[in-house]
């Protein structure tokens, strides 16, 4: 029995703007990863399941309870944790029904949740979040200002206090440091209802026992893990690549014969005009030859262009199969800084959440800066640059917030380079994959990738050229392909990179060649 369905599911946003029509799927029991490019709509699909939207057509249907932890989950300063966790009205009324004042109403509000404390405690315990609470009397705490990864972290366990038989997850690893996601992992993988997770984290992905893919508007299902799913794509993109070959071979021999039938008729339609002008036969007998003639020559030259048409739109058939693989490959001979040369030197600095850290970096070195959430990694970023570094810098933060939304990337790129040309921009932005009106393109209207690739065109193509970037969370909210982009693009900088994250897959990928890691008593190499 499937927990989650959905059928003829069509939605667009208010715009017009169609994000899928006529999807449809039976997920569960089990754990499903759905992926897909930025705007394909898969943040789109959990809401529409959660009931947070409403399609233009088709049915939704849910068996019992529905979990769903948004990916831009808030939490205001000076809540208490019960109230985070949406159990302070059931701990109210259980403590007066303990205390013997508790009415009717009292005992409807509780339910089955006689043990919702005992639960709230095991829960934050499993998560690593103890400190916040670490018995039934601690739930009354007032919660300060909390990390990202703290925020989800509570999040997920206030869906799992409500007992849920189905969970949607949206990228739930974002901002988890690597202690934070293995807890995440254990409890994800133990929940025995449906897990329905929007995410861009591989190991993540490859603990699915289902991939759902959102391409293009539609909606398809591969048996197996995130590995198994690749290796199917893989596949079918070489077919495809394969079928490519022999659709463009196809269609240049139809050309071909296409030229030499009318080079052919040409000559046949010389040859039986100057038969005419000598009147070799009778007027009749050439007239009926010369309407045969037409006939056939029309006969033969139209099945050539059928079968140029037909060769035509079998290319177009392939072409359309094979998927957007388009790399950066860009060079930055400006941004090289040589072995030994000076670019950040901060001395036993105290930063405003605690830690008294001290850092020396020299040379085109690549760091990863890790740490627990909340220990302050963002803050030392921020420190950093008000030092300042040695060497110019740039600093990509984790809202891509660097644009003026008004300008299109163009213009954009062109206020971080004005001694730049406008041709020079253009050539440089192509290499970005913005060609031609692509580059014109407001801000305000780019996808989530094109975003990433924006900004980072904005950074590295910047006059003077950065010897430093320091990048907060870079893959949070990437899809893969996007993800793949951002390596590419680092493959060109030969400066110095500090970067916080905790994806090991994407800063083996980058090439890390030093890892510090931020705790309460400073750095630790």
């Amino acid at each position: 029995m499937s927990t989650l369905s959905f059928s003829d599911l069509t939605f667009s946003w208010p715009d017009g703007t169609p994000v899928f029509e006529g999807i449809g799927a039976a997920l569960g029991p089990g754990h499903i990863g759905l992926v897909g490019g930025n705007g394909a709509g898969k943040s789109t699909l959990l809401r529409l399941i959660a009931g947070e939207l409403h399609p233009l057509r088709g049915s939704i249907t849910t068996s019992g309870a529905v979990g769903y932890l948004r990916q831009d989950l808030g939490l205001a300063p000076g809540l208490r944790v019960d109230d985070v966790l949406g159990i302070a009205e059931i701990r109210t009324s259980l403590h007066r029904i303990e205390s013997g004042s508790g009415d009717e109403g009292d005992f409807e509000v509780v339910g089955t949740a006689w043990d919702v404390e005992e639960r709230a405690i095991a829960l934050l315990g499993r998560l690593g979040l103890h400190y916040l609470a670490d018995s039934a009397e601690h739930l009354d705490r007032t919660l300060e200002t909390l990390s990202g990864g703290e925020t989800v972290l509570l999040g997920l366990v206030a869906e799992l206090l409500a007992e849920p038989d189905a969970l949607l997850l949206d990228e739930p690893t974002n901002n988890l440091d690597r202690f934070a996601r293995a807890r995440l992992y254990e409890v994800v993988e133990q929940f025995s209802g449906t897990v329905l997770t929007v995410s861009h984290d591989r190991e993540l992905l490859d603990r699915m026992d289902t991939i759902a893919e959102l391409r293009q508007g539609e909606l398809r299902m591969f048996g197996g893990n995130f590995t198994v799913y690749e290796q199917i794509v893989a596949a079918e993109q070489e077919t495809a690549r394969a079928a490519i070959r022999d659709a463009r071979s196809d269609v240049r021999k139809q050309a071909r014969e296409l030229v030499d039938t009318r080079v052919k008729l040409d000559r046949r339609q010389r040859y039986g005009k100057k038969m005419f002008e000598n009147k070799r036969e009778p007027k009749i007998v050439m007239g009926a030859r010369k309407r045969a003639a037409e006939v056939s020559a029309g006969k033969l030259r139209n099945n050539h262009i059928e079968k140029l048409d037909t060769a035509k739109d079998q290319l177009q058939q392939a072409e359309e199969l094979l998927r957007d693989d388009r790399e950066i490959r860009v060079e930055l001979p400006g941004t090289r800084l040589y072995p030994g040369q000076d670019v950040i030197e901060l001395d036993r600095v105290r930063l405003s959440c605690g830690p008294v850290v001290s850092l020396r970096v020299s040379g085109p070195e690549r760091i990863a800066l890790t740490g627990r959430n909340g220990v302050g990694k963002t803050t030392l970023l921020r420190r950093i640059v008000e030092e300042p570094p040695k060497v110019a810098w740039r600093m990509l933060a984790q809202r891509l917030d660097l644009f003026d939304e008004r300008l299109s990337v163009f213009e954009n790129v062109a206020a971080t380079a004005p001694h730049a040309s406008a041709e020079r921009i253009r050539a440089q932005l192509a290499r970005f994959l913005f060609r031609g009106a692509a580059a014109d393109v407001a801000a305000s209207a780019l996808s989530g990738g094109e975003r990433l690739r924006a900004a980072l065109a904005m950074m590295l193509l910047a006059d003077p050229a950065p010897r430093l970037l320091l990048l907060d969370e870079p893959t949070n909210n990437l899809d893969l392909p996007s993800l793949d982009h951002l390596t590419q693009a680092l493959a060109g900088f030969e400066g110095a990179l500090i970067v916080v994250s905790h994806d090991e897959r994407f800063l083996e990928a980058i090439e890390v060649t030093r890892h510090l890691e931020l705790t309460p008593d400073g750095l630790v190499e």
